[in-house]
């Protein structure tokens, strides 16, 4: 099967998904741009199903395929404090990428400029003016993809250099109680009511869409991973323990790494060669949100090519946000603040809708000078020093 377009998505996560569904509803008057979107079939090599969350104002394009939506968030102190806030204009969302895959088919199936082709790409090989993407269908059968453009979304087999890398690793369990025992109007955030590790720190979290269900997760920011006795074992002791859940079952679980690292990420590989999404930095470093910084990046990869620009990827956050991101993540690392006690700090005394467009890259800097008020300067400041004098070695793989 031998396929020519002008765009070539590889992937079909977030990134490719949401750069497949721009290209595939073209705005007014756009330049025609043909695309292919290349997926994993069904087998060892797709993605597991997987939650995004995210926050934005009002209504957005994804809406119909969410699971929930909140405008409450609580964070809670290892000691019991509590803070709960309302995010008013936001909303946070979650969305279940078996939705989100529903959602994008359908529109390029109804679309004339894009085709999914259900196969695993095994080989990208620059050419004389084009690409061309050599990929394996679930029956054997070959399929080349000749294309202007190529969009990888796949991610990398090692990350770049960095000062600072942990990793964001988690399980996550869907339950069903026997009684009502979560509040379906706030997320529990982050509950900081788990044992702490040795290095890093542990929160629970829980996305309830009924009072007797919920996504609840026990997450670390820590160097390595844990085993799955282990997971399972900090998460009976928070649903029992910890929110005293009573009876339940588990009706399906999901599990995750997600590098938090101030690694410069390679937007471009080839001439005509990109990467979008977490492989060319989406991801935010303090956090391990990734989603609205996709849906940025790939909107202006979509607006550049519909404009016949070229179309490098943005970088998804700014110079600002990722500078205090390598010294908040080099503090956590080197033991320099309380993890637990930083978080809960800010939720205490910063709007959390403020806090929230912090964490998102969207305030400007006198809003970043007010939160910093609210930061312990003193470690903050030493890590900054420290920081030009850290090298940047080779990071875990994720």
């Amino acid at each position: 099967m031998h396929v020519t377009s002008d765009v070539a998505v590889v992937g079909a996560g977030a990134a490719g998904l949401s750069l497949a569904l721009r290209l595939a509803r073209p705005p007014a008057g756009a330049r025609r741009v043909t695309a292919v979107l290349l997926a994993a079939p069904p087998g060892p090599f797709r993605a597991p199903e997987r939650t995004w969350c995210y926050w934005e104002a009002g209504t957005g394009p994804y809406d119909g395929a969410l699971t929930a939506s909140w405008q409450r968030l609580r964070v809670r102190s290892g000691d019991g404090r509590t803070v709960d806030a309302a995010i008013t204009p936001l909303h946070y969302k979650m969305l279940r990428s078996p939705a989100f895959e529903e959602l994008a088919g359908e529109v390029i199936a109804d679309s004339p400029h894009m085709t999914a082709v259900p196969a695993l790409v095994e080989r990208v090989e620059s050419a004389p003016g084009n690409v061309l993407v050599h990929a394996r269908r679930a029956d054997g059968g070959r399929v080349t993809v000749r294309a202007r453009w190529v969009f990888d979304s796949r991610p990398p087999v090692r990350l770049p250099p960095a000062r600072t890398t942990l990793l964001q690793h988690f399980r996550g369990w869907f339950v069903r109680t026997r009684r009502p025992v979560f509040d379906p109007a706030t997320v529990e955030f982050m509950d900081f009511r788990t044992p702490q590790p040795a290095h890093g720190l542990s929160f629970g979290y829980v996305l309830p869409t009924t009072p007797r269900e919920a996504l609840v997760e026990y997450t670390e920011f820590s160097r390595r991973t844990l085993g799955s006795e282990a997971y399972d074992h900090a998460l009976r002791h928070y649903i029992g323990r910890v929110l005293d859940a009573g009876d339940h079952e588990v009706t399906a679980c999901e599990q995750g790494v997600i590098p938090m690292t101030d690694a410069d990420f390679p937007r471009q590989t080839a001439a005509r060669v990109f990467r979008i999404g977490a492989a060319a930095g989406a991801t935010r470093p303090s956090t391990g949100y990734t989603f609205s910084a996709v849906q940025r990046q790939t909107d202006a990869v979509a607006a550049a090519l519909h404009a016949g620009r070229h179309p490098l990827p943005p970088r998804a956050h700014s110079a600002r946000s990722r500078l205090m991101d390598a010294v908040l993540l080099h503090a956590l690392d080197h033991g320099r603040v309380d993890g637990p006690a930083f978080f809960t700090r800010l939720f205490t005394h910063v709007p959390a809708h403020r806090l929230l467009r912090f964490l998102d890259g969207r305030t400007s800097l006198p809003e970043d000078l007010s939160i910093g008020l609210h930061v312990p300067v003193a470690a903050m400041l030493g890590s900054a020093l420290a920081l030009p004098f850290t090298p940047r070695g080779n990071s875990p793989t994720a």
